[in-house]
């Protein structure tokens, strides 16, 4: 049956925390998808499919192979974070994925390793990766926080 069980609660976590960015920026998105095939395809419908079907593989996938030792962990997450990195530029260049209020492919790199190292963690230790995530989370809102206003 596999080992899913094993990486539910991480894929958990991370689709709160990217709920819970989408729900508080939705008025200030610091970045967004902008499709150009179709018509009907928009941002929400992408970040659905991302948020619910592409991530959760990626990290089955990226825990799964997790491997130890110093060198070959700093190697591994290394390319991850390039991999991620280097496909949002990619993206960005030709268009289809959007920064905006003071977010750009420098704050979305350092935000890659951030999120590949606390998913590590997470599966390691939940409530560390929290006590973790909880003052980066205030930082950003403090760095790129939408307005009252703005707020749903």
């Amino acid at each position: 049956m596999g080992r899913w069980k094993d990486y539910y609660s991480t894929v958990q976590f991370y689709i709160i925390c990217n709920l819970l960015y989408n729900f508080l920026f939705y008025q200030h998105t610091l970045w967004a998808y902008k499709p150009k095939t179709v018509e009907w395809l928009n941002h929400t419908l992408i970040e659905i499919t991302f948020t619910f079907f592409i991530i959760p593989v990626v990290i089955m996938i990226y825990l799964r192979y997790f491997p130890k030792g110093w060198k070959k962990v700093s190697i591994y997450v290394g390319l991850w974070i390039m991999y991620f990195s280097f496909i949002e530029i990619l993206f960005s260049k030709r268009g289809l994925f959007i920064y905006d209020n003071g977010w750009n492919e420098w704050w979305s790199t350092l935000f890659n390793i951030i999120m590949f190292i606390v998913i590590r963690i997470h599966f390691i230790s939940p409530l560390r990766s929290l006590l973790i995530s909880l003052p980066i989370i205030i930082l950003l809102l403090f760095i790129f926080h939408p307005t009252l206003s703005e707020l749903k």
